[in-house]
């Protein structure tokens, strides 16, 4: 039998195609309620407002001894004011007795102040004895070394708005507020879909022809650690119509990612599915690894075809996938770490092609690591990646270039 070949056609910009999925892509709309304890990462959807002060009452800032300030005036060490302690007062606790002339209440830092007292003396300026005289040694001002109700939160403040990112210190905050639990926006759930006949289950054995299946798990980790929720799905055979019921299947989810079946072989039918189904938003883009990527959109939801050998899928997941999904999952844009160093060898470019360069960082210096775009150890023994523009000829050995860091 003779194999026809189709050709892939007219390549976009990875420019262009970042444009085209920015224009396509919309942020979820869907929220659920979560336990606080189970929100980190979590984009809240509402605002929250304070229904009382934080602290809601004033507290002692220090240890020592609740007294009122006037009491205390001209205490010096060499001329001690003494108080007579009524009372020891333990955080959590609230004093049963009221300060007064000449009186103070041993207070730990974090307790109510008592009613009558004004201030604090830290327990390093007094001498407390047994008989419950003590003998203060600097005098305070009102209001010194106690933390006012209220300081750091006031009621009907609002805290935190809509569309925030819950960080460990926003979910304090949360807490501070007596939240138990908060509104936030559904992580997207993400279909996720190998194809082709020789793709196995790893854990089975392998017959003549057939290698494990690699993209479903570097795509699910991709899709976890940018905000969605990953959603396997057994591997599809290379017919139209084991495609297209898997693409029925996977309809139920918010976006769709099938690696396989996207470039120029006479069974890769992804394409033909869903230009059938739906609209195919671009088919190929000038970059390498991962040119034969498609984008396209099917009943309404969005839909990935990525290259099937793993460091294209895997490269194409880190530079489209990951950042549309942010922007459905409504994160912000992710903070890519970078170090600049020299090249320890040449890398020459393909021609008319954006090219992204697996390296390790060697000695300080950036050592290339890319094989092959079916090697996946092209990605797992490297530590970031360079951009080498189209046109741009190479790199040259000795050259500083940019370390994207993974």
């Amino acid at each position: 039998m003779t194999t026809r070949m189709r050709p892939l056609g007219e390549t976009i910009s990875l420019e262009e195609a970042r444009a085209r999925i920015e224009a396509a892509v919309r942020p979820i709309e869907r929220t659920e309620r979560v336990p606080l304890a189970d929100a980190a990462g979590r984009v809240l959807a509402e605002s929250l407002v304070a229904t009382a002060d934080v602290p809601p009452f004033a507290r002692a800032a220090m240890d020592g001894y609740a007294v009122r300030a006037e009491d205390s005036t001209g205490a010096t060490r060499e001329q001690p004011r003494t108080f007579t302690r009524i009372e020891t007062l333990f955080t959590g606790q609230v004093a049963r007795k009221t300060v007064g002339p000449g009186e103070c209440i041993e207070i730990a830092t974090g307790a109510p102040m008592p009613d009558g007292a004004d201030a604090v003396v830290m327990v390093e300026e007094t001498d407390g004895e047994a008989s419950g005289a003590v003998r203060v040694f600097s005098a305070v001002s009102p209001r010194q070394n106690v933390g006012p109700q209220g300081a750091d939160i006031r009621q009907g403040q609002q805290i935190l708005s809509e569309g925030t990112t819950l960080t460990p210190g926003r979910i304090g905050a949360a807490a501070a507020l007596g939240r138990s639990e908060v509104a936030v926006y559904a992580r997207p759930r993400v279909a996720i879909l190998s194809t082709g006949n020789e793709i196995v289950e790893p854990g089975t054995g392998l017959e003549p022809g057939q290698i494990y299946d690699i993209n479903r798990f570097t795509l699910a980790a991709v899709v976890a650690a940018h905000g969605g929720e990953p959603v396997p799905y057994r591997t599809a055979h290379d017919t139209i119509e084991a495609l297209s019921d898997a693409l029925d299947t996977c309809l139920k989810d918010d976006l769709l990612v099938f690696s396989g079946g996207s470039s120029v072989g006479e069974r890769d039918l992804i394409l033909d599915v869903l230009a059938s189904r739906g609209e195919v938003i671009f088919h190929g883009i000038a970059v390498k690894p991962g040119k034969p990527t498609a984008f396209g959109r099917v009943s309404g939801k969005l839909f990935f075809g990525m290259p099937g050998y793993p460091t294209s899928c895997l490269s194409n997941a880190y530079i489209l996938l990951a950042p549309a999904l942010r922007r459905i999952a409504r994160l912000s844009p992710d903070i890519v770490r970078s170090i600049a160093l020299p090249l320890s060898q040449r890398i020459a470019s393909t021609p008319n092609r954006h090219q992204f360069y697996t390296v390790r960082l060697v000695d300080g210096a950036a050592q290339p690591a890319f094989k092959a775009s079916g090697d996946i150890t092209s990605m797992s023994l490297a530590d970031g990646y360079i951009e080498i523009p189209a046109g741009s000829g190479g790199v040259e050995q000795g050259e500083v270039v940019e370390v994207r860091l993974f």
